[in-house]
């Protein structure tokens, strides 16, 4: 199934389970920004609703959602008034993504949801400069600038634990990190592709392999060097040093 065909099934399962309570669905992430991966990136979708999901509208949007295994998806629903009203963190009302699909094939009560998100203000920025709307009314109608202070706190969590976590997944943070110092430096809302062609450039010397490495991974591309944990945790202790100058 091609991802547009798997789109339209997203959109049509939260058309006919919210009904007129939806706002709209929106993309942003990878896909929206022109660097999908389909074997490794996530479909990543923000719905939004005027009113509360009860929690029988919560189970059957899961159960529906369960039935989509032809790309990875991501979703968070918010309500409209978060996005005109911001919080920080942000509240949301149902969460669905691969680290949690298990959880909801094994537990038909649970649910990830009525919580709050820090990483939901970066999705809420990337939504505004560089998403698409997929149905509903247009991201310009339904999204609104936020403070940068609140993207930056967002994007610093993401890399909070970096110099630990580098060894486990080197590309994700490799990439992560460079759009993180990409933004801070010159304020650009970048992709993981994006930012790795900046740290290539932007990098010193020493680095610049590594994240070329790490992009023929993210690309698909041939690539047989094998990944050096000390090196991977250097790496990571001078870009947190860099980050931390901007912040």
């Amino acid at each position: 199934m091609s991802v547009e065909r798997f789109l339209e099934k997203v959109c049509l399962l939260f058309d006919l389970q919210l009904g007129s309570n939806l706002v709209g669905v929106y993309l942003h992430g990878s896909l929206a920004m022109g660097c999908f991966q389909p074997d490794k990136s996530d479909v990543d979708v923000l719905v939004i609703v005027k009113e509360k999901l009860c929690k029988e509208q919560k189970k059957n949007l899961i159960q529906d959602i369960l039935t989509l295994e032809e790309y990875k998806l991501e979703m968070s629903i918010l309500l409209e008034n978060y996005l005109v009203n911001f919080l920080f963190p942000t509240p949301f009302e149902l969460h669905y993504s691969q680290m949690h699909r298990e959880k909801y094939l094994q537990d038909s009560d649970y649910l990830c949801g009525d919580s709050v998100d820090p990483d939901l203000a970066a999705h809420l920025v990337v939504t505004y400069e560089r998403g698409i709307c997929l149905h509903g009314k247009s991201v310009r109608e339904v999204f609104h600038p936020i403070d940068p202070a609140f993207f930056i706190q967002a994007i610093l969590f993401d890399i909070e634990d970096v110099v630990r976590e580098i060894v486990h997944q080197p590309v994700y943070y490799i990439l992560n990190l460079c759009r993180v110092l990409y933004y801070l430096s010159e304020r650009v809302v970048s992709s993981k592709k994006e930012g790795g062609e900046w740290g290539k450039r932007k990098v010193i010397n020493r680095y610049k392999p590594l994240v070329s490495q790490a992009m023929s991974r993210y690309l698909n591309e041939e690539s047989e060097q094998e990944w050096d944990p000390v090196f991977l945790q250097e790496f990571a202790v001078y870009m947190v040093k860099e980050v931390s100058k901007w912040k």
